[in-house]
């Protein structure tokens, strides 16, 4: 059996490199270009950062500065994988923490199309549904846009997440006070179904989704103040016991829908879950099956 020479070190597999990049290969000839903010030119390229974010992760460095270490030091990936005049640490990080999110996005985004026309498609008679949620990420304190608290940086991803093809679909950042509600109606397309938990009730919001033509299925709160329009029968026998169409909120408090929602109220062992839906076309157990597909 052969034997290595320093068998602690990470074998590189170059294959498995080449077999992650290559469907960002056409997408990158499309993105846009990253540009130099100021008179000096840029020591790394966006095709130059999105292959040391593969390698980074495929390998499995500790650190920037372990990656940046191993760019100088391994053979393959001082060939393929950094700058041709190689990077030194200040214009790497400058380069990481600052450049390059236009561009990720957009190949981030081409990918997830890609990936979806060929996945197999789950919850097909439900609809295409899209879980939508965010979530803090730790940020360097150089990264000033990711503003969060005094000496604290975070940002914040609004990602959209395709269930029927168990793949993101939408994502977008924000400092880590960026509001979430309003990356709804962003992430959602004309006839998608958007999945959230209660953190995403907002009335007015219920409005406006129905008006753009988006759908929904969102948890809110068991004592949310509601005025019947019309009660749905529902099954003895089913994990549904409530089931109508409601005005939420109160004229009151200048926060009743327009529109109706439907309600849906059913319970998972110990647990009564309240959704409001537009989505009339569906049994209201179908409803319960849509939100508990989220990974929410």
């Amino acid at each position: 059996m052969p034997r290595r020479i320093k068998p602690y070190r990470k074998k590189c597999r170059p294959p498995s490199f080449h077999k992650l990049y290559r469907p960002a290969v056409n997408i990158l000839t499309k993105t846009p270009e990253l540009e130099s903010k100021g008179d000096r030119p840029l020591k790394m390229s966006f095709e130059d950062q999105l292959k040391a974010l593969i390698f980074y992760h495929l390998e499995e460095h500790v650190s920037g500065r372990h990656l940046i270490q191993v760019l100088k030091e391994d053979n393959f990936a001082r060939n393929n994988i950094a700058p041709k005049d190689g990077i030194e640490k200040s214009s790497f990080f400058e380069a990481i923490n600052n450049r390059g999110l236009e561009q990720l996005q957009f190949v981030y985004k081409n990918l997830c199309s890609e990936a979806s026309k060929i996945l197999p498609n789950q919850y097909a008679d439900l609809g295409e549904l899209i879980a939508i949620d965010g979530s803090l990420i730790n940020a360097v304190l150089s990264m000033a846009w990711a503003d969060y608290r005094k000496n604290s940086r975070k940002a914040k991803i609004h990602l959209g997440f395709n269930i029927n093809k168990g793949i993101p679909s939408k994502i977008y950042f924000t400092d880590g006070n960026g509001a979430e509600r309003p990356f709804v109606s962003k992430i959602l397309s004309p006839g998608q179904t958007g999945v959230s938990d209660r953190g995403y009730q907002e009335h007015a919001e219920f409005d406006s989704l129905q008006a753009e033509g988006k759908s929904f299925v969102i948890r809110i709160k068991a004592n949310t103040t509601k005025t019947i329009v019309r009660e749905y029968d529902v099954n003895a026998d089913s994990i549904v016991f409530y089931d109508a169409e409601v005005l939420l909120g109160t004229v009151q408090n200048n926060n009743q829908t327009q529109k109706p929602v439907r309600l849906v109220g059913y319970r998972v062992g110990n647990v009564d879950y309240w959704v409001v839906t537009d989505r009339r076309d569906l049994t209201a157990e179908q409803i319960a099956e849509i939100y508990g597909s989220s990974p929410n």
